[in-house]
């Protein structure tokens, strides 16, 4: 297991969030070493779901307002329907992912995640995948669509549902060690 200790990680996320694709990554990546920061609207704890039913709840470490993207080296969006929906109506998420992206900083993102992508128009170009539901809308973005466990394309690593979560981690904890070892 790599060493993670100097990398930080912002996890970006609200009610609806699919359950296992927070806490699976988080937990990954505090396992590695990293230090994760959760940011959402507001700090009272957001609800999870797994399978459309309410599921474990966590309480956000700050506000989406209160994200210096500097002070980060990787964002991690997870997805359920209802989080990315709701996320990528806040300017602050949608600005968050272009300045991560402009930084050239790893964004993943996972099942219904890329909406907030589609949302930030960083994805023209780019090789992704994500839920089937969702393909149409990053297409329609311009990006390069596969079904594929995980995609990684440069700095931007996607992924499509829980099954595929182990690749998910794998492929981020890659991503932030080979960032860290250049660094």
């Amino acid at each position: 297991m790599p060493d993670l200790n100097q990398a930080r990680v912002l996890m970006i996320a609200t009610d609806g969030f699919e359950n296992d694709e927070l806490f699976g990554p988080r937990q990954a990546l505090i396992d590695a070493g990293a230090k994760v920061t959760l940011a959402s609207i507001k700090t009272d704890p957001i609800q999870g779901e797994k399978a459309g039913e309410k599921a474990d709840t966590i309480t956000p470490d700050m506000t989406l307002g209160d994200v210096d993207t500097e002070e980060f080296d990787a964002l991690v969006i997870p997805g359920g329907v209802k989080n990315p929906d709701t996320m990528r109506m806040e300017g602050r998420a949608v600005q968050i992912v272009e300045e991560f992206m402009d930084d050239d900083k790893i964004v993943a993102a996972i099942c219904h995640g890329p909406w907030l992508l589609v949302e930030a128009d960083v994805v023209d170009g780019r090789q992704a995948t994500s839920w089937p539901s969702v393909r149409t809308d990053l297409e329609n973005a311009g990006a390069r669509v596969v079904d594929e466990e995980v995609v990684v394309d440069g700095n931007l690593i996607t992924s499509r549902k829980p099954d595929d979560i182990p690749a998910f981690n794998r492929a981020i904890i890659e991503a932030l060690t080979e960032e860290l070892a250049e660094a």
